[in-house]
């Protein structure tokens, strides 16, 4: 166990800083944010960045802002006239989601939306290149569902909890809806013939999904 945070210590020491506004919002979501665990985090958040660098996108959608960490490191990657669209079910994160978009200099591209993401997916109109989902698992397929089709070939989807702290190997009980809402997506993106697709072992899991 020592050995494993070690290494994960090792790896954090060894990819660049995390920025000041991601260091301040990860401190004031650890005190004021109930389940804060769900923070992106600064791994997580150099990958997403990453990503988002070498993908160019000029329209990223987000399922799930919570208090907009993963949000801030998506943007780095984004065309000037680009625009990320993000969803948060949770009302009561706006304010502090949208404080941390200002201190990063994006609220000007940041378009956020509160309500359930089942809703507001068939109203937007824009063509997203870059895809996170990082929301409900109970519904992860039904996000899926009303996203592919519309998605242009070369477009990325990124799926968050793919591994679910190690849930998909045992078998769930019946009342264990989250659980079974990560199997199921699992399943059917690996049998979508229409995307390529790699499920790495970061933290919890996450799934890298390029529409073909």
């Amino acid at each position: 166990m020592n050995r494993r945070k070690d290494i994960d210590q090792y790896i954090l020491d060894h990819i660049d800083e995390e920025d000041d506004v991601l260091k301040e919002l990860d401190r004031e979501t650890h005190l004021k944010v109930l389940g804060a665990r769900m923070l992106s985090g600064h791994l997580q958040g150099q990958l997403l960045a990453m990503i988002s660098r070498m993908i160019r996108p000029k329209f990223i959608l987000e399922l799930g802002t919570f208090t907009g960490y993963s949000a801030i490191c998506l943007s780095k990657g984004l065309q000037a006239e680009g625009k990320i669209v993000t969803i948060e079910i949770d009302d009561e994160l706006e304010s502090l989601a949208a404080k941390y978009f200002k201190k990063a200099g994006i609220q000007e591209q940041v378009e956020q939306r509160i309500g359930s993401a089942l809703e507001i997916i068939p109203t937007l109109n824009e063509k997203f290149d870059l895809v996170f989902i990082d929301a409900d698992k109970r519904e992860y397929v039904e996000y899926y569902n009303l996203l592919i089709d519309g998605l242009e070939s070369g477009a990325f989807i990124i799926a968050d909890n793919t591994l679910w702290s190690g849930k998909v190997l045992d078998k769930p009980r019946a009342d264990d809806f989250q659980t079974h809402g990560i199997l199921a997506f699992n399943t059917l993106v690996k049998n979508d013939n229409r995307v390529e697709k790699v499920l790495l072992p970061l933290r919890d899991g996450m799934t890298l999904i390029r529409k073909k």
